[in-house]
């Protein structure tokens, strides 16, 4: 399974940016799927997942109440709405998917990963 993620960009706080990540998989639907992001020095963190389609979604703590996550089956998309954009928000942001998650904040649990993109928001 290959992801592709897009979307990101530069934007201002305060501002809204729409990641898209797209798979190449036809047993999408199946996938839990969830987003991560990675600033310079810092860990990866979790950002969001969708266990399956039309399963439950998580948040990670810093994301909850601004970010949006969602799928579309048909197009093998996978999307992440971010609103209300923070200078800490700042990050290379990838997909992954995976058939035997356990853990959906756990990085490792997924089988496959996108390249990221960079999303930057300045003060």
């Amino acid at each position: 399974v290959q992801l592709v993620e897009s979307g990101g960009g530069f934007v201002q706080a305060g501002g809204s940016l729409r990641l898209s990540c797209v798979a190449s998989e036809r047993t999408f639907s199946s996938y839990a799927m969830a987003w991560f992001r990675q600033a310079p020095g810092k860990e990866r963190e979790f950002v969001a997942s969708s266990k399956w389609a039309g399963g439950a979604q998580y948040y990670g703590d810093t994301v909850n109440g601004r970010f949006v996550i969602s799928r579309d089956n048909t197009k093998r998309t996978l999307h992440l709405q971010m609103n209300d954009l923070r200078p800490e928000d700042t990050a290379v942001y990838s997909c992954a998917a995976g058939d035997g998650v356990v853990d959906v904040t756990r990085w490792t649990d997924y089988d496959y990963r996108g390249q990221g993109t960079q999303v930057t928001v300045s003060s």
